[in-house]
């Protein structure tokens, strides 16, 4: 009982949708600005990227919190990945907002963050990195969520962790199809 209240818990705080309250805030509706995508990203392209910055953090946070609670009331580092993987799926389908939320990776890296700190600071730092050296968000998004799934396979403490880190994943890169189509044709937008 107590497992499946963690795991309803993790959806439901990935399901607060930052970017839509932070846009709110400055009178924007985000999803008929920019790319129309609730997320960081098009925070900072819409509003600054002082704001994209907060929201980023937010989102991060909803992955760290849900997966510590997952680990911390559940016992195991699945169940971490297991409540983080529901955030991110509240995260990209939240039910406040009729389902419609961002792409989930800055709670990808949250969830890692805490399930296996080391490797989570450093997708992080991959990704920033490639961010920073391309202006485009989803080439950063996209390597780090990738490179993920082998990397928590070879230092998770539970091997069924994976299983979860690939759906995780596959959610993640089917919420990134329209980026993915812009790459491979015209070009992808920058920051």
């Amino acid at each position: 009982m107590t497992e499946a209240v963690v795991l309803v818990a993790g959806y439901l705080i990935g399901s607060i949708d930052f970017a839509v309250l932070a846009a709110r805030r400055h009178g924007v509706d985000i999803y008929s600005e920019g790319s129309g995508n609730p997320g960081a990203s098009n925070v900072a392209r819409v509003i600054g990227k002082r704001t994209g910055a907060l929201v980023m953090v937010a989102d991060l946070l909803k992955g760290v919190v849900a997966a510590g609670l997952g680990e911390l009331v559940g016992g195991s580092e699945f169940l971490g990945f297991a409540a983080g993987g529901l955030a991110v799926a509240g995260h990209c389908f939240p039910v406040w907002h009729r389902f419609r939320g961002g792409k989930g990776v800055a709670t990808t890296v949250g969830v890692l963050l805490w399930t296996i700190p080391l490797l989570g600071l450093g997708l992080a730092m991959v990704w920033a990195a490639i961010i920073g050296a391309t202006r485009v968000s989803s080439y950063g998004s996209l390597t780090v969520v990738l490179a993920a799934v082998p990397a928590v396979w070879l230092w998770a403490e539970e091997s069924k962790s994976a299983l979860v880190m690939a759906g995780i994943t596959v959610l993640v890169v089917i919420r990134h199809a329209g980026n993915i189509k812009r790459m491979l044709g015209s070009g992808e937008q920058s920051l």
